[in-house]
């Protein structure tokens, strides 16, 4: 599968997804830690990519998104943005309202 097919599956299967370098438990860099701080609080889940394991696309996403850097949030296919656009929405109480909001429009599936 091509990168750029890739990116697209990962944005269309995942309703709450975050680009990042490293995990949400082990982010890799300050950027990534505050974007995925603030995910965290918003208590719902939510998948990741790290983009540190992923080179072609961490190469490829900056060119589809038209945004240059990471970590990049993708929320129901929109791109939302980067770390600062994700920490002012979230001291604005408008990202928790945001993830809520699609948390219950995409329900996960229960655990069996």
């Amino acid at each position: 599968m091509e990168t750029v097919e890739k990116i697209k599956q990962q944005i269309a299967e995942n309703p709450i997804l975050l680009y990042m370098k490293g995990s949400p438990k082990l982010p890799s860099c300050g950027f990534s830690a505050q974007a995925s701080q603030a995910l965290m609080s918003c208590g719902q889940a939510f998948a990741y990519v790290d983009i540190l394991q992923n080179p072609d696309i961490r190469a490829e996403l900056p060119k589809y998104a038209d945004w240059p850097t990471f970590p990049q949030l993708w929320v129901e296919g929109e791109l939302i943005g980067g770390c600062d656009i994700i920490l002012e929405m979230y001291q604005k109480g408008e990202l928790q309202e945001l993830i809520q909001e699609v948390a219950e429009r995409h329900p996960a599936p229960a655990a069996e």
